[in-house]
């Protein structure tokens, strides 16, 4: 069996175990399951019901992954997060010294629920974390378990009371998720199984350290030129702030997708590459990862947002009109080289 074929099995074995508990949400796992393989985090919005909370802690079983839980709540502190420093006393000497006491985030995977329910303050002890896997406390820097993953949910519609997450802090997330409601016949499985008796639980499949050699077989998978120059041509396109923004987003968009959504767009098609079976990235790969990855990176306009156009709405349209041999929305002549208020201010 091949490395490949190895990772394809794991994830079907992942995939099943979940089923074992979780109904339907296929796309969701797929989503989740891609994002842990690249070594990314993971951001779940939908409504309350929706087994977001039991979706992450099955998924860390199957994983055989240590696994905290943390509710975010308005008077939740950073130390409550990451741990702090207490005064320890040595029973036989009496000497005085301060020990630093590991928070919950010092776990394999973190589900950070409801996170937008917690003051910014609060929301940034996850971003050193998230990016340089490691907490500082007192200058002294504590390394986190590894692998590490920070799984975090949100409800889209409650919004009183709740602290957006800032565009900073929305890019450590690989991606964005959406949770939708279940078809009606995955609702009647779901009363069917939660109204009895019976219940289960998935099996272990994998450890941290197998999960750990799938990550390095993902990132040895080969990408040619012309899909790293669609890859750029879909965020770059996105940055009106520049000089290389596409012509048609100038008027939805008002802050595009940095670097990261480029690494990630790779990243995440070397994954769907290969759990198709392919030793190689596809232009329908990268496709594939566009609107969880590039969901939560653009910010649209006012009249974008006023007229009901998304960030979906507008990955669509990328989609739909860059071509992906030169790089350059079809039927536009070329890619603007700067913004007409610029050439206007300047003459």
């Amino acid at each position: 069996m091949t490395d490949l074929d190895h990772l394809r099995d794991i994830h079907s074995r992942i995939k099943t175990e979940l089923h074992r508990v979780i109904v339907g949400q296929d796309e969701v796992i797929d989503q989740l399951l891609v994002a842990l393989l690249a070594g990314g985090h993971c951001l779940l919005e939908g409504v309350p019901g929706l087994a977001k909370t039991l979706l992450v802690s099955s998924l860390s079983r199957s994983l055989d992954l240590n696994f905290n839980r943390i509710q975010f709540t308005p008077d939740l502190m950073p130390s409550d997060i990451t741990g702090t420093e207490l005064l320890h006393v040595d029973p036989e000497t009496s000497t005085r010294n301060f020990r630093f006491e590991p928070g919950p985030i010092f776990t394999n995977i973190v589900l950070a629920d409801e996170i937008n329910r917690t003051p910014p303050k609060t929301q940034a002890a996850l971003l050193e974390a998230m990016v340089e896997r490691q907490v500082t406390s007192a200058g002294i820097r504590h390394v986190l378990p590894d692998p590490f993953f920070v799984l975090a949910t949100q409800n889209p519609i409650e919004q009183e009371g709740t602290y957006p997450l800032p565009e900073a802090q929305l890019d450590r997330f690989m991606f964005m998720v959406q949770v939708d409601y279940p078809s009606h016949d995955e609702e009647r499985e779901i009363l069917r199984r939660t109204t009895g008796t019976e219940s289960d639980e998935p099996d272990s499949v994998i450890d941290g350290q197998g999960l750990k050699d799938l990550q390095q077989v993902v990132r040895a998978i080969p990408v040619a030129d012309h899909v790293l120059d669609y890859c750029l041509a879909i965020t770059r396109g996105t940055r009106v702030r520049s000089g290389e923004p596409l012509p048609f987003l100038t008027e939805w968009v008002s802050w595009g997708a940095g670097p990261r959504a480029s690494q990630f767009l790779i990243l995440g098609a070397k994954v769907k590459a290969a759990l198709e079976g392919r030793d190689h990235v596809a232009i329908e790969d990268v496709r594939w990862v566009a609107h969880p990855v590039m969901r939560h990176r653009i910010v649209t306009s006012f009249s974008a947002r006023a007229e009901g156009i998304t960030s979906d709405h507008v990955i669509d349209r990328l989609i739909a009109e860059i071509d992906p041999a030169s790089g350059v929305a079809a039927g536009v002549p070329g890619v603007a080289t700067e913004r007409p208020d610029t050439a206007e201010a300047e003459a």
